[in-house]
Order: structure tokens, then C-alpha cells, then sequence
């Protein structure tokens, strides 16, 4: 995957011709034409989560007590057992190690460390974050999760959202699709945690992080730029971090009846259009991006 890589950016980036890229990287014609100019999207496999974590409202409700607690002192924030016990309280039936390994997922890509100090990230025009979400709605009379995937434009602080049924690979890209052509357009560079539909290994000390191939070919496709954070460092993301919260706090305070996934994404993009004429919070425009 990362020979097509190379032939993409010679050929978008570089500009070079179909026979250079031949001569360059000594490979066949027919192979450096098909993949410098031919469209590599991928073939979608649906893979469903089955884990109650993830299925059920138990994966909500230890997520918003592991964020409330990220602002407390170490010492006062629950332990592990201790959110076991308040999840039998509520009725939980799971047993200690799932809610364990949960958690150590969630530490991975979101736990922020409140205490260290940071310098201030720059973010040029056009460059976006983009996060999962995990939003109430009402359906069919019942309440159940959506997870919503947010694009936030720092430089503007403008968001994009979409609503979708799962965290998968390919409810992932179908979601980029959907918010490129809300935004109207591709950003440059796109920052993301280490989300498992777009990173099969995350960066080390000596090693850069490793996307799947699926996203490698959807970036190729759109022709934007990836940054991966790293690991436990939220605040590399925290633009849209914040956008996650606004979006439920604003939005979803009192679940929505959803009738149909394409009707809430609609919904959603009419309040969040509105919500786009508001002054930037420094800036004192309009949130152009």
C-alpha cells in the first residue's frame, strides 16, 4: 500500500507524467497508470460491535463519569472497581474485565492529562478534526445511542456533523463523505485520534503510526493530509473534543425522535448551519473556513 501511496503523490504532488513514475520507480506502465489515475476506493466489509459496552447505554454512561473525572485530582477520580460496583448498582450484568478493557480503549484515544502543561497549537485555514461522538436519541419509542462523527475547522471554529450507526470502517468513511460535501469541499490536513477504522497500529517512540489500508486508498482518493495523535494526548484534538460536547449539550440535551438516520442528518446539518452565523468566540466574524 505504501508503493501506491508513493505513486499517487508523484503524480498528484509532484506532477509527473505516467512514464516518469514508470521510469522512477521501474515498474510497468499499465501498473503506475492504474494506480496514478484510476480511483482506489475500497471495498467495504461490514463488521458489526456485539459487545454490550458498545451496544447497550453501559458504554455512555462509564465514558461520561471517565470525563467527568478527568478534571478531577488523580486521587479523587473513581478506580476501576469502584465503577464496576456503581454499574451493578445500575443494574449491569457484565463482568469486571469487560468493563476493564472499555476503559482501557477509552484511555487510549480520549483520557486527556489535564495536568501538564501545553503550548498552544497552530491551526492554519482549512485544516479539520474530526472525532466520534456518542449522542441519545428516541426511535421507535425507545432510547438507544447514535455515534456522531464531528469535523471541526479550528481556524474558523466552524463544525460539521453526521449521525451513523456504528463506529466501523465503513460507517467511518461514509461519514467523511457525507461531511466533505457538507463543508463543501476536502480540507488539507485532517487531525484524528487513533481511531481503529483509520490506524492499525499507533505511533511508538521510534515508529510513525500505521493506517489501514482501506483509509491509505480513501485518502489517496480525496487527496488530503493525516496527522495521528498521540497516544493519551486529547489535547491535540481538543477543537474537536469541545465540538463533541457543544453538539450534545446544544443538540441532544433532550433526545431526539430519529425516524430514519438520513432525517437526523439533515436535522442536524440545519442547526448547525444556524449555528455557523454565531461570531467567532475571539475573532469577532462570522465562522468562516
Amino acid at each position: 500500500m505504501s508503493d501506491v501511496n508513493c505513486i499517487k503523490h508523484l503524480r498528484n504532488i509532484k506532477g509527473l507524467s505516467i512514464t516518469k513514475i514508470k521510469e522512477t520507480l521501474g515498474i510497468n506502465w499499465r501498473t503506475a497508470k492504474k494506480y496514478a489515475d484510476e480511483d482506489q476506493l475500497p471495498d467495504f466489509k461490514i463488521k458489526h460491535s456485539n459487545g454490550m459496552m458498545y451496544t447497550d447505554k453501559w458504554g455512555e454512561i462509564v465514558s461520561d463519569w471517565l470525563f467527568e473525572d478527568s478534571k478531577l485530582k488523580k486521587k479523587l477520580r473513581r478506580t476501576k472497581k469502584q465503577i464496576f460496583n456503581e454499574l451493578l448498582d445500575l443494574g449491569f450484568h457484565g463482568s469486571y474485565r469487560t468493563v476493564c478493557y472499555f476503559i482501557a480503549d477509552w484511555e487510549n484515544s480520549h483520557n486527556e492529562e489535564l495536568d501538564k502543561g501545553h503550548d498552544r497549537l497552530e491551526h492554519p485555514p482549512s485544516d479539520a478534526q474530526v472525532d466520534f461522538g456518542v449522542m441519545e436519541v428516541v426511535k421507535d419509542g425507545e432510547f438507544m445511542n447514535t455515534h456522531v462523527l464531528v469535523m471541526s475547522f479550528p481556524h474558523s471554529n466552524a463544525a460539521f456533523a453526521v449521525p451513523l450507526p456504528s463506529e466501523n470502517q465503513e460507517c467511518f468513511l461514509q461519514g467523511l463523505k457525507l461531511l466533505f460535501s457538507q463543508s463543501g469541499g476536502v480540507p488539507r490536513r485532517i487531525r484524528i485520534d487513533n481511531l481503529t477504522p483509520a490506524v492499525k497500529k499507533v505511533r511508538t517512540k521510534i515508529e510513525e503510526a500505521q493506517l489501514t489500508d482501506a483509509f491509505i486508498q480513501f485518502q489517496n482518493h480525496y487527496g488530503f493530509e493525516v496527522q495521528v495523535c498521540n497516544p493519551c494526548s486529547g489535547h491535540e484534538k481538543g477543537s474537536v473534543e469541545n465540538k463533541v460536547g457543544y453538539i450534545r449539550y446544544n443538540f441532544f440535551t433532550t433526545s431526539p425522535i430519529m425516524n430514519s438516520f438520513e432525517e437526523l442528518t439533515e436535522t442536524l446539518c440545519i442547526q448547525l448551519q444556524k449555528d455557523r452565523h454565531r461570531l467567532h468566540y475571539d475573532k469577532e466574524v462570522e465562522m468562516l473556513f
